[in-house]
């Protein structure tokens, strides 16, 4: 079953993606409504205005995990909405979105480049998900 992955890192590279991937198609490019990128070690999302990516499907989302690292804990993995504009070209309504914690990857974690509540990592990015209006659109 393929799954849709908004990427916004390494994994737009066209060739990082070959290697990786035996199976995949780009969707195309996108935004991220209501998350930013900040960079440190690797880059990660924060709450913020946009992120400009691309939307990858595959069946191998195992694959992605591991270069991920979320059996490590670095990524977590997240869905967010993809909005009727671009929902017809996928089969899905949403797209996975990997967030590491800043701190995790050596950012700062300033108050605005942090997660709002407190409780484990996790919990609080689905909890700010859950509230705000996060959708991946059209980059068009």
């Amino acid at each position: 079953m393929c799954e849709v992955f908004f990427v916004y890192g390494t994994l737009t590279d066209d060739e990082q993606v070959a290697g990786l991937l035996d199976s995949y198609r780009v969707v195309g490019d996108a935004v991220c409504v209501g998350l930013r990128r900040i960079d440190g070690r690797y880059p990660t999302l924060v709450p913020g205005d946009r992120v400009t990516g691309r939307l990858l499907e595959t069946a191998d989302g195992d694959r992605l995990d591991r270069y991920e690292g979320v059996d490590r804990g670095l990524y977590h993995r997240f869905s967010v909405p993809v909005v009727d504009e671009i929902a017809p070209t996928v089969s899905v309504e949403t797209a996975t979105v990997y967030i590491a914690e800043p701190a995790g990857l050596g950012i700062d974690t300033a108050p605005d480049a942090g997660w709002p509540g407190s409780g484990a990592f996790a919990d609080r990015v689905a909890d700010y998900l859950a509230a705000h209006p996060v959708r991946i659109i059209s980059s068009k």
